[in-house]
């Protein structure tokens, strides 16, 4: 069968990566095109628009760059009409994606969509018009399965790609000594994130944090889309090294972390790393978002939990002082260390279902045949 596949940002792209290889199990014959990246591409996909190419975040950001956005959505319906798939699978990306589902309904394609878009957040009458586009919904979240149910709409809860990744991962025995990284001292993972925007807004941010810390050593995980020079003023700092593309064995190392949120939030926990979560956009942004958001959390570890584990420095929080305050915290031994750690296993123990794409490949494969 021919699959096309649309992720737009770097989580969606690893895990539909996994995703194509999970299928190709259960479909010898699968041929695979569409938006994604470097995984997706080396798992076998013939690879259409690189997601780095559309990774906008944010109110004002994405009404800015509306322009580049719409000649993305038009590029993506004409090559999919051109390839003639059997299915269109949608990975996350909410805003783009809901476009192309309704499309692809419209064109008789048959649509299903792993990640779900998280209209349990805010908006939340968007998941009917998922329903009227969707024929497979496949979600991560164990809270999603019931949020649906509101909806008369039965979907597949497949376990969560986070933590398959987690547990595939293997660890450097010389990352430590490969990075210079030192052994004494507290050794802090600092997480910016891995969007443009969100990467510029917290740099200035962390640095200052760095600056409080001499006798820490922060080590930034870094991504290979953005240069050295990028991460400015963080980089230059005699307490900071920059690790590229190597994030899950820094967490493997890491005493605590401060984290942008995101699926990083997750990925910190699952890795059992006492972990702060930041954030901040541009007043805009966040004054439509705060009407907006109907959860009580931003972080996924606290949404799961349903109570807060970590906790969560948003837009005037996140200032130097207060992260600092937060992570000389998760750094000491005592009770409040613990009980992050214990409310982990916790977190773990909800999401640990098995592997999220090899339930995922194998249902879409016998929902296509059925």
């Amino acid at each position: 069968m021919r699959y096309y596949l649309v992720a737009g940002e770097r989580s969606g792209d690893l895990h539909g990566g996994n995703l194509i290889n999970a299928i190709k199990k259960h479909d010898t014959e699968a041929i695979f095109r569409g938006f994604g990246g470097e995984n997706m591409k080396a798992a076998g996909m013939d690879l259409a628009v690189h997601y780095s190419d559309m990774a906008f975040m944010g109110f004002v950001e994405v009404l800015k760059n509306i322009g580049t956005i719409t000649g993305y959505i038009k590029k993506c319906k004409a090559d999919i009409l051109s390839y003639k798939p059997d299915v269109v699978i949608l990975i996350d990306y909410a805003g783009f994606n809901r476009r192309i589902a309704t499309f692809a309904r419209n064109n008789g394609i048959r649509v299903f969509y792993y990640i779900t878009p998280k209209v349990w957040a805010w908006r939340q009458k968007r998941a009917l018009q998922l329903k009227a586009n969707v024929d497979r919904m496949f979600v991560i979240l164990p809270f999603e399965k019931d949020f649906f149910k509101k909806f008369d709409w039965n979907v597949d809860y497949v376990g969560n790609p986070v933590l398959d990744a987690v547990k595939a991962h293997i660890p450097d025995p010389e990352f430590m000594k490969k990075h210079r990284l030192p052994s004494a001292g507290p050794l802090v993972a600092l997480l910016p994130g891995s969007r443009r925007q969100e990467v510029q807004a917290m740099v200035p941010i962390l640095a200052a944090v760095a600056r409080r810390f001499p006798e820490y050593h922060f080590a930034v995980a870094a991504i290979n889309n953005f240069n050295q020079d990028f991460y400015g003023s963080l980089s230059a700092l005699p307490n900071v090294t920059l690790v590229y593309e190597d994030t899950y064995n820094l967490l493997l190392h890491a005493r605590a972390a401060i984290v942008t949120s995101g699926t990083a939030t997750l990925e910190t926990a699952l890795f059992k790393v006492p972990q702060a979560v930041v954030y901040k956009t541009s007043a805009f942004t966040y004054s439509i978002a705060k009407r907006l958001i109907r959860v009580p959390f931003i972080s996924l570890v606290n949404l799961i939990a349903d109570k807060e584990v970590i906790k969560e420095l948003i837009q005037g929080k996140a200032n130097a002082e207060e992260i600092g305050n937060e992570l000389s915290s998760l750094v000491a031994d005592g009770t409040y260390r613990s009980t992050i750690l214990k409310d982990y296993d916790a977190v773990y123990k909800a999401l640990d279902t098995g592997s999220a794409s090899e339930n995922t490949g194998r249902l879409m494969v016998k929902y296509l045949r059925e």
